[in-house]
C-alpha cells in the first residue's frame, strides 16, 4: 500500500527532471535564453542542476518501492 505514493512521486519527479533537462538542452542548442534577464550560462547551469536533482529524487523514490 505504501509503494503507490512512492511510485507516483518518483514518476512525477522523473518526468519533471527529464522534461526540464530536455527543454534546457534545446534552449541552449538554439542559442535561446533559458531565463530572461539572467546570465545565460548561470541560468543553464542552474536549470541543469535542478533537473539532475529532480531525476535523483525520482530515482530515490523508486528505490523505496
Amino acid at each position: 500500500m505504501e509503494s503507490g505514493p512512492a511510485i507516483f512521486v518518483g514518476l512525477v519527479f522523473a518526468l519533471f527532471g527529464g522534461g526540464l533537462l530536455v527543454w534546457t538542452a534545446a534552449r541552449v542548442r538554439h542559442g535561446a535564453p533559458v531565463a530572461h534577464g539572467v546570465n545565460p550560462v548561470a541560468s543553464a547551469v542552474l536549470a541543469s542542476v535542478a533537473a539532475v536533482v529532480a531525476l535523483g529524487v525520482g530515482a530515490w523514490c523508486f528505490t523505496l518501492v
